[in-house]
C-alpha cells in the first residue's frame, strides 16, 4: 500500500529527472550552437585573409622546390 509520502517522493523524483533531462538537452544545444558559431567565425576569417597572410601561414618552403 502506497502512502502519500511515497507517492509524492516518486512524483518529485520524476519531476527532477525530467528537469535534469531538459537541462542536459539545453546544454547540448548550447554547445552545438557555440561550435557552429566558432566554425562560422573561422570560415569568415579564412575568407577575409590577404594573400600575404595565406603565404605566411603556408608551411611550404620555396627553397625545397628550387
Amino acid at each position: 500500500m502506497f502512502m502519500l509520502k511515497d507517492r509524492l517522493n516518486e512524483q518529485l523524483i520524476e519531476q527532477l529527472k525530467q528537469k535534469q533531462k531538459k537541462l542536459q538537452e539545453e546544454e547540448q544545444k548550447r554547445k552545438e550552437e557555440e561550435e557552429a558559431k566558432r566554425k562560422e567565425e573561422a570560415r569568415k576569417r579564412e575568407k577575409n585573409k590577404t594573400f600575404a597572410e595565406w603565404l605566411e601561414e603556408s608551411d611550404l618552403d620555396w627553397r625545397k622546390f628550387k
